[in-house]
């Protein structure tokens, strides 16, 4: 599929920024078992059996198995040496290979998979090798702290042993240029800060992915929040350019930002359009601007921003409400009983006024006017529309739902006064409404809105409740969604392809970093 809309010179200009790969050779710590406990995160836990420098003194035949322990989350490519034992290999052998973010993922059969997205995202091989003694090297990237070694068949004449077995780890992010943390911070806000950092790192190749296991792929919801951590960390602002001109590079037909796209085997845009990830250009050509003052790239790219403006306006109706139909997808967060109407209308809000501020840079009197009066408008409709003064929240579609996303993201919209907004984040405390939040997405958004609102210490005691709880759980790196009442929860019908190292889940380095490196935190 091929973008109706597209900026060569754009393009060409983000193929030129391709970040240099980091690679580094990491070996096995242990070798394990994956046993079933019921007392353990999502029925698994591992037991430690081992070490590694066993390995090359194990003989194993047919029906024979090994699991490793590589000791912390890894992203590369597998080399196996093998050695035939006893005799020469007269026939090829057959192996079954496993990899594992998580201890679930080696615990349970794949063929019992029942997910909703393709079983091919789940990491298995069958690797038939000709000629022993030998090393081979797998070709696709693999995303795995454990690795299970089946022999699925040999000969009856020979064994095999693994005189080394390591991961080719690679990377875009270069650790050194992260500053180390004030010898004052206490350990466990260093733990969430070095767990966030591995998360983003792991995440950074030729563009930020999502999710290095799956999808691999450049979405603008996950790049805007990555983006704020590269800036407190690894300051590779190229790649945040380089992914900004990819989007603006490529839109869709109606010259929309699209909400993902692929590199691969050239770049284009996926067909997908989300309401609020549009939006959100606006507000990562914003940050980006803030973090690095890069006045040309602002100029190239500003027209693609104030569009997505005018097109996101264009979604009101007559009351100037983001309309609520079967025409328009918001994510927001994965629950699916959400309503994002209000969502919606705080995200265009808070959209406009990151545009009104890149127009007053520029100098754009006309972008100035037109953005000026948006917000005036959609501001007052919100209030006028979506705010309950009965029960203090704002209410959501034709239901008038309360959730925590609209209250969040009114919050963040700076839709009240702050001590008003102040008061609404308290509300939301004592009466939390039963529509959750369930991903570390929307938990960023929520610590950005305590911040915002000077709430700094209920904003660490949240980072340390949902992201320090995933560390207690077993956390090498960060989640794409985390349920602390529910820790098999997944969007996608099963927890083994959930992905356990997530860009949007990476934000605890960024806070740390930026909100709470005083003394007194």
């Amino acid at each position: 599929m091929k973008s109706k809309q597209v900026n060569q010179p754009f393009v060409e200009r983000a193929e030129s920024l391709i970040p240099h790969l980091y690679e580094k050779k990491v070996y096995p710590a242990h070798i394990i078992d994956v046993v079933k406990d019921a007392g353990a995160f999502q029925g698994w836990r591992t037991e430690r059996i081992g070490a590694a420098e066993e390995l090359a003194g194990r003989v194993l035949g047919k029906g024979d198995s090994v699991t490793l322990d590589f000791g912390d989350h890894h992203v590369g490519y597998l080399t196996l040496s093998i050695l035939n034992v006893n005799s020469n290999a007269d026939a090829p052998l057959r192996l079954k290979l496993i990899f594992g973010e998580m201890p679930c993922e080696i615990g349970e059969d794949f063929d019992d998979y029942d997910g909703w997205l393709s079983r091919s995202w789940l990491q298995d091989e069958i690797v038939n090798v000709d000629v022993l003694p030998g090393t081979i090297t797998l070709p696709r990237r693999y995303t795995f702290r454990y690795l299970k070694i089946i022999v699925l068949a040999a000969s009856q004449r020979y064994s095999i042993s693994f005189p080394e077995v390591h991961c080719t780890t690679v990377t875009s992010g270069d650790v050194a240029q992260v500053k180390p943390l004030p010898d004052y911070m206490s350990e466990e806000l260093r733990e969430l800060d070095r767990i966030g950092i591995k998360t983003l790192q792991d995440c950074m190749h030729t563009v930020f992915e999502d999710g290095p296991k799956r999808d691999r792929r450049l979405w603008i919801g996950d790049l805007r929040l990555q983006a704020l951590a590269n800036y407190e960390t690894f300051n590779s602002n190229a790649l945040v350019k380089r992914c900004l001109y990819l989007f603006g590079g490529m839109l869709l037909e109606d010259g929309q930002v699209g909400a993902c796209l692929y590199e691969k085997p050239s770049p284009f845009i996926d067909d997908i359009y989300l309401y609020d990830y549009a939006l959100f250009f606006v507000a990562t050509l914003y940050d980006y601007y803030e973090a690095t003052k890069d006045r040309d790239t602002l100029d190239e790219l500003w027209p693609i921003a104030a569009e997505q403006l005018r097109i996101g306006l264009q979604r009101l109706d007559e009351r100037g409400i983001v309309k609520d139909d079967d025409t328009w997808y918001c994510f927001l967060d994965w629950h699916e009983e959400l309503n994002k109407q209000a969502g919606a209308q705080a995200v265009l809000i808070y959209c406009l006024k990151r545009g009104l501020a890149l127009a007053s840079g520029l100098g754009d009197s006309d972008a100035q006017a037109f953005i000026s009066l948006a917000i005036k408008q959609a501001t007052d409709a919100a209030l006028t529309h979506l705010w309950d003064k009965e029960q203090g929240f704002f209410t959501s579609g034709s239901k008038a739902q309360v959730s925590w996303a609209t209250q969040i993201w009114m919050v963040l919209a700076e839709v009240l006064e702050p001590e008003q907004s102040a008061a609404l984040l308290d509300r939301l405390f004592e009466q939390p409404p039963a529509i959750s939040m369930s991903t570390p997405y929307l938990y960023h958004h929520l610590i950005e809105a305590l911040l915002l609102c000077g709430k700094k210490e209920k904003a660490l005691e949240e980072i340390r409740a949902y992201w320090g709880e995933m560390i207690k759980d077993g956390a090498d790196t960060f989640w794409e969604l985390y349920n602390p009442s529910d820790k098999k929860l997944s969007p996608y019908g099963s927890n083994l392809v959930n992905s356990y190292c997530h860009a949007w889940s990476c934000t605890p380095t960024y806070f740390i970093r930026k909100y709470f490196t005083e003394k007194d935190s």
